[in-house]
């Protein structure tokens, strides 16, 4: 299936997306160290990062139990708008308390669509489609992450930390507004077939040792975000600033190089899933990202760092978009919202714990120590996932 085939409403929620990835990004490279000039405090500076996914623990199973009832398009620009307000408290911070409250709301919101915008894709595939449909979304988002990343490095010189947030708000404020006028979402929510109370079942999204499958989806979507929100958006931009004393610009660089690795796996792991299989591509994608953290360790290489860096975006946006295609298909379709919702609540608790784990390592042991125990997480779980046996995704 061509992209010429595709709806229009696949591409307003895209050009939603990728202005929300845009505005995102753009703080990306050095949120850790504005929250490390307002409080030094790890454990602060740790739940920076940690607030993003702690508002979200508590509601992405009820908000996809909304999407189902209710319709995706309301929480869509709900979370759209929530996610200009977190992003303009977070330009107003001055304490770092303010910039945890900002950095909630910004999460509960980018939560909110993400949840929604992917079941909305789900809904428009089929099941051989789905993949690299899924993929291609992902992968053109992510465009906006890496032009945002480098772009934010360098504005803040010449804007101040405070600007750049000022920036994203009004990525986010057009974002909104893009959804907001979409007639075909709306159309689209109109049609959609709502389940009824004895047709909305929970048992079916529920973790559980009979259905170990779904179970372990779950445990890697905790894992994966706990490596992803602890070491890449905490420790990682900390351990090139203080270990190896690499500068703003050139760590949004290299955030930005792992986001092109990023795009580029989603957009072909998609297909390749198709094809393969997902749970292949899972496995793949987690290797690789043991080995590339591993390899952190090892160098100091600027050059080094930047091939390392692409080669573990790769395998990271291989486990992203096989998982979430893996989890569409072990589920029924009117319980679809649900599931996503549980699978982003292991995926935010893990990314509250992520920070504030693995910056309590960071402080107690080193860089050394903090990258190993994140290696040994994730070997951890692809003994956990090795054993599932994933549905013919035909």
């Amino acid at each position: 299936m061509g992209l010429k085939s595709y709806p229009r409403v696949y591409f307003e929620l895209l050009l939603s997306a990728f202005m929300l990835i845009m505005g995102m990004s753009l703080a990306s490279t050095f949120l850790p160290l504005f929250a490390y000039d307002l409080d030094p405090v790890g454990f602060l500076v740790g739940f920076v990062s940690s607030a993003w996914f702690f508002s979200r623990i508590f509601t992405e199973l009820p908000s996809g139990i909304l999407a189902d009832t209710l319709g995706r398009r309301k929480l869509l620009i709900g979370g759209l708008v929530l996610s200009a307000v977190g992003a303009f408290l977070c330009s107003m911070a001055d304490r770092i308390h303010i910039l945890i409250l900002g950095r909630a709301l910004w999460g509960l919101g980018t939560g909110l669509f993400f949840m929604s915008s992917s079941a909305t894709v789900f809904d428009l595939f089929k099941s051989s489609d789905r993949g690299q449909a899924l993929g291609t979304f992902q992968a053109l988002e992510f465009i906006g992450s890496f032009i945002g990343a480098p772009i934010g490095s360098f504005m803040v010189g010449f804007m101040g930390y405070r600007g750049v947030f000022l920036a994203s708000c009004g990525f986010m404020v057009c974002s909104s507004l893009t959804a907001f006028f979409s007639r075909e979402l709306r159309q689209m929510d109109l049609k959609s077939t709502r389940p009824t109370r004895s047709t909305l079942d929970l048992t079916d999204v529920l973790p559980r040792f009979k259905n170990w499958g779904l179970t372990a989806i779950y445990i890697n979507s905790f894992s994966s975000m706990l490596i992803w929100a602890g070491i890449t958006g905490t420790v990682f931009p900390l351990y090139l600033n203080l270990d190896l004393g690499i500068n703003v610009e050139l760590i949004g660089i290299i955030i930005s190089i792992r986001t092109l690795g990023m795009i580029f796996a989603t957009a072909i792991s998609g297909r390749l899933s198709d094809a393969f299989g997902r749970k292949p591509m899972i496995l793949l994608g987690m290797s690789l990202e043991a080995g590339c953290l591993y390899a952190y360790t090892s160098t100091s290489s600027l050059e080094m760092i930047l091939l390392i860096g692409l080669i573990e975006g790769s395998g990271c946006g291989m486990v992203l978009t096989s998982s979430m295609v893996l989890l569409s298909e072990v589920v029924p379709q009117q319980s679809r919202g649900s599931a996503i919702g549980m699978y982003r609540t292991f995926m935010d608790v893990g990314g509250f714990v992520g920070p504030l784990f693995f910056m309590m390592v960071f402080d107690s042991f080193g860089s050394y120590t903090t990258f190993l125990t994140a290696v040994a997480t994730i070997v951890l779980t692809i003994t956990l996932v090795l054993p599932v046996k994933a549905p013919d995704s035909s």
